[in-house]
């Protein structure tokens, strides 16, 4: 209901963008409780917004880096849950909170959003461990949708060794006018209220552009939230090398919070960083 009523606001606010954001300023929780080591991070963006990030290093041999980044809602803290396992298995995590959620400075909305995503970029790309290893970007929900277009016109995509996108809705358009359509008020305005979200930083229009990167795609067919097709749309659109995981089940949770999935993912990303080493080689 919140969601429905959120997007209706976009009426009163033509191309709004911040309908799709839900930040939550107060911090539940730290790594340091989840009984992880960790280093709270400042960040920069272009624009002068400072935002705070957690590092999460990696526990034992060093794998490589997973830039993390949450769906729309709450902060690092509440989203701290999908990726607390990557550090035990190698891979360092970085986790930055877009501008106006937690401690990060700012209102939040596009296109500033992508600006943050290329300051958590900028922040890796001068690390000796990503020089060394490369990174991988890992996003979420509106964390995937995010993801695609501040990675194509990302400078510094050189050490980007994958892209995945779990969870993702296709254009921002199209999630507002299927939520709008699930309400019997706004029903026979979803067209016409849909009209005035922002629409040209989704990732359908910039998904081709991601390759070479390979490019991995998860999404669970009984989520409720996002629908898959979705990510049906956004693999059709992408070109190779891609992969789809089409979960059977599952919620909007479940391509990060199962274990048997986390295996999976871990497995793809070795795969992946040998890859690449055995290239350089």
């Amino acid at each position: 209901m919140r969601s429905v009523m959120m997007v209706c606001l976009a009426l009163l606010l033509p191309a709004c963008s911040s309908v799709f954001f839900y930040p939550q300023r107060m911090l539940v929780l730290t790594p340091q409780v989840a009984g992880l080591e960790y280093e709270d991070i400042t960040l920069h963006a272009a624009d002068g917004v400072r935002l705070h990030a957690w590092y999460l290093p990696a526990q034992g041999e060093m794998r490589g880096t997973v830039l993390f980044l949450h769906g729309n809602g709450g902060n690092v803290s509440t989203q701290l849950a999908a990726v607390y396992w990557l550090p035990a298995r190698g891979y360092a995590v970085l986790m930055p909170d877009y501008r106006g959620y937690g401690l990060s400075e700012g209102e939040a909305a596009l296109p500033g959003a992508l600006r943050d995503v290329e300051a958590a970029l900028a922040w890796l790309d001068a690390r000796p461990e990503v020089a060394e290893h490369g990174m991988v970007v890992l996003g979420h929900s509106l964390g995937g949708v995010l993801a695609v277009p501040a990675v194509v016109q990302s400078s510094h995509r050189d050490h980007l060794r994958a892209a995945i996108i779990v969870s993702a809705f296709s254009t921002y358009r199209s999630i507002a006018r299927e939520k709008l359509g699930q309400f019997w008020l706004t029903w026979p305005l979803q067209w016409p209220l849909s009209l005035t979200v922002i629409n040209r930083y989704s990732p359908l229009y910039t998904i081709a552009e991601l390759a070479p990167t390979p490019l991995l795609i998860i999404h669970s067919d009984a989520d409720v939230i996002v629908p898959v097709h979705h990510s049906d749309v956004l693999y059709a659109a992408a070109r190779e090398p891609k992969m789809y995981w089409r979960l059977p089940g599952g919620n909007h949770e479940s391509g990060l919070a199962e274990e048997e999935n986390r295996g999976s993912l871990v497995g793809w990303l070795d795969q992946v960083f040998h890859h690449q080493v055995s290239n350089r080689e």
